[in-house]
């Protein structure tokens, strides 16, 4: 009779805690959200956070606060938004580089990828494009991608790549491409993506992996030459570049990098589900569509467990990247 009244008290226990998840998140948000982003004013992460906030703040009618928290590679945001009450109304701007690239570049982090955070919702993929140096792809008469790699083959290691930062995005695309290409190139790491760009486009160095929105309009005004994106489609910012995977060709090549809203580990799933579905509604608002396109961004809305499968996924195929690439950093 006592175990029967202790399975009946569980039962009740855990159908309040659901019914109670399922109002607060009818309610939600009853006061300003706080979006964290882990990197400067001004970049493709804070620009998108910004874009999604002013939507959101019109659908919830409250306030979203984005907060820049930069360091360490996004570490310090990321860091501080583990740390934050697991109510839905702190939530992180996260990406590829915080999820799927630190946890095996560092060794050691201020959180746990899998633990520290439960997954909302995709919010975009931004491609990064293959830009040359106009001077270099003069000098070693590239077009096409198919050039580049054939030059690539005939002159290994003496061409120099570009990328913000030893384990960033614009790294390991390049270590990808040159694993599935048989290439090897020189890496040169900068601190951050604008001293490489402008190295690259002074002819200092030869080709970057880059992220789009910072070299889009330098390949609109013909300062640098783009040669392919690295996700498995055109991206409609640049829809006559082709991809990597078809004009190398390098069949099945994917280098996409994501933003996605996640929130601190032990929010409920009922709040989490409703940021999902309202994000879902912002972006798939037209007026949003084209201001995230104009900044070189695709739309990509998802469920809170769709987003998991990415989240595992990356951490998988970049992880490995990053120990084949021999990056690390302490």
């Amino acid at each position: 009779m006592k175990r029967l009244f202790s399975a009946l008290a569980a039962g009740t226990f855990a159908f309040g805690m659901t019914l109670s998840g399922i109002v607060a998140a009818e309610d939600f948000p009853a006061k300003p959200v706080r979006i964290i982003v882990p990197y400067p004013p001004g970049g493709t992460t804070d620009m998108v956070a910004r874009l999604v906030g002013e939507r959101l703040a019109l659908q919830w009618k409250q306030p979203v606060l984005v907060e820049n928290r930069p360091g360490a590679g996004g570490i310090v945001g990321t860091g501080v938004a583990a740390k934050s009450t697991a109510d839905g109304y702190t939530l992180l701007m996260g990406s590829v580089g915080e999820f799927g690239i630190n946890p095996t570049l560092y060794k050691k982090l201020p959180y746990d990828a899998v633990a520290d955070f439960a997954p909302v919702a995709m919010v975009a993929r931004v491609p990064n494009v293959v830009v040359l140096s106009p001077a270099f792809a003069e000098r070693a008469q590239v077009q096409t991608l198919a050039e580049f790699i054939t030059y690539l083959k005939a002159n290994p290691k003496r061409v120099n790549m570009a990328s913000a930062g030893n384990g960033t995005s614009t790294h390991l695309a390049g270590e990808l491409f040159q694993r599935m290409t048989g290439t090897e190139m020189s890496h040169v790491a900068y601190k951050g993506s604008s001293p490489a760009i402008a190295d690259l486009m002074g002819g200092s160095v030869d080709v970057m992996f880059d992220n789009l929105p910072a070299s889009l309009p330098l390949v609109r005004s013909g300062k640098l030459k783009a040669l392919a994106v690295t996700t498995p489609a055109r991206s409609s910012a640049l829809p006559n570049v082709p991809t990597v995977a078809a004009a190398g060709p390098v069949p099945g090549f994917d280098a996409s990098p994501w933003f996605g809203l996640l929130a601190p580990r032990g929010v409920s799933s009922a709040v989490a589900q409703k940021i999902s579905q309202d994000l879902a509604r912002a972006l798939g608002d037209p007026a949003v569509q084209s201001r995230m396109r104009d900044l070189g961004a695709e739309p990509a809305p998802s469920t809170p467990e769709a987003f998991a499968e990415v989240l595992k996924k990356d951490r998988q195929k970049w992880g490995e990247i990053v120990r084949l690439s021999g990056a690390s950093v302490d």
